[in-house]
């Protein structure tokens, strides 16, 4: 069995579902939050995140993945709509293709992604939802269930993601064939020939088409990258900056320090203190 918890207290939990009105501060400062999968769907609302598209720009359903050991924190304080939250662990067993696919899809926007929900989509995903709720709440509910229609919800949504990156054009592919390369490659490779070759294109071109699609060069989103792992290192890991410009691929900390500066406009020390003074007093804002 697998009663949900009265309250937000998410050490013993897996899987912790809510409506976005009746989530306790309890789960917005649970420290044991970091540790889980979120699931954000907002309903009929402003998006969370700047919309350069005019087209997007009214209200709709919005879909955020939040992966584990995030250094963003959304401020969802108000809004109309859905939490499902869930640990790595409740995915055990299942097949790598599976797994690789869900990673993918909370990991390709580096922070969070999100996902514009059309009328058919959000029918489909609510259909899921109403089903694991219901047994969510059940006092006899069964976890097996539970977590079997929680990876259909997961699975609609890796349909529904990998659309959105691929049913638009070429360009849009290779860009989402790019941020897949990148994820698995960043920490050992950082220079824009080597993603360029494994797309069959060249470096010029993969420049001009990510900065077509995400106005940024290769060279600028794998600077990003490694900016995003630091800070997530940063924040969550107990290892001395030392430590951490080595496990990054630094041949000294002067030298990632220097990175760090360049990139963000702080030291890596700068930024620590800060984070660790706005996550003791806002820990449900954007911690950037």
């Amino acid at each position: 069995m697998m009663n949900p918890p009265v309250e937000s207290t998410l050490e013993k939990s897996v899987i912790y579902i809510r409506n976005l009105h009746s989530c306790p501060p309890s789960y917005l400062n649970d420290p044991n939050r970091k540790e889980f999968f979120e699931i954000v769907w907002l309903k009929n609302e402003d998006a969370l995140h700047a919309i350069k598209d005019p087209a997007f720009s009214v209200k709709g359903d919005w879909i955020y993945l939040i992966p584990p050991y995030r250094v963003h924190q959304l401020n969802k304080a108000g809004k109309n709509g859905e939490l499902i939250s869930f640990k790595r662990e409740v995915l055990e067993g299942e097949d790598k293709e599976f797994l690789l696919d869900l990673f993918k899809i909370f990991n390709v926007q580096g922070e969070f992604s999100c996902l514009r929900l059309d009328a058919e989509a959000a029918v489909t995903l609510g259909a899921v939802y109403k089903l694991m709720n219901a047994e969510y709440k059940n006092a006899d509910n069964s976890f097996v269930l539970v977590k079997a229609l929680l990876k259909v919800f997961l699975l609609k949504l890796i349909q529904v993601k990998e659309y959105d990156f691929t049913g638009q054009d070429i360009h849009q592919k290779r860009v989402y064939e790019f941020l897949m390369l990148l994820e698995s490659n960043y920490q050992q490779v950082r220079n824009t020939d080597f993603y360029a070759g494994k797309l069959g294109i060249s470096s010029k071109r993969l420049n001009q088409i990510l900065k077509e699609k995400l106005d940024k060069t290769g060279m600028q989103i794998i600077h990003d990258r490694i900016i995003l792992e630091a800070k997530r290192k940063i924040i969550h890991s107990e290892n001395t900056l030392k430590e951490i410009s080595y496990d990054l691929g630094f041949s000294d900390r002067p030298y990632f320090s220097r990175f760090f500066k360049k990139q963000t406009g702080q030291t890596p020390e700068a930024f620590q203190k800060q984070a660790r003074q706005h996550i003791g007093s806002k820990f449900n804002t954007l911690v950037s």
